[in-house]
């Protein structure tokens, strides 16, 4: 009997409050802050350095493959 009582008193508001903040989370992920133009600009130009800066990398690997032989 007790250690349903310690299970109850323990694991139950444990429970409770990690499916308040599963809940919190999930819902400030819902709702995103609005961009404004900077904000949305600075991302654009991140993913274009970003993809830049893969194909940089993909040609100097297939460089790297060909001048090794593989």
């Amino acid at each position: 009997m007790l250690p349903l009582i310690i299970l109850a008193v323990v694991a139950v508001p444990l429970l409770v409050l990690a499916f308040r903040a599963a809940r919190r989370s999930r819902a400030g992920g819902e709702h995103p802050l609005p961009e404004d133009a900077p904000t949305r600009a600075r991302t654009e130009r991140e993913f274009a350095e970003a993809e830049a800066y893969e194909e940089k990398w993909r040609e100097e690997e297939q460089q790297h493959r060909r001048e090794s032989g593989r």
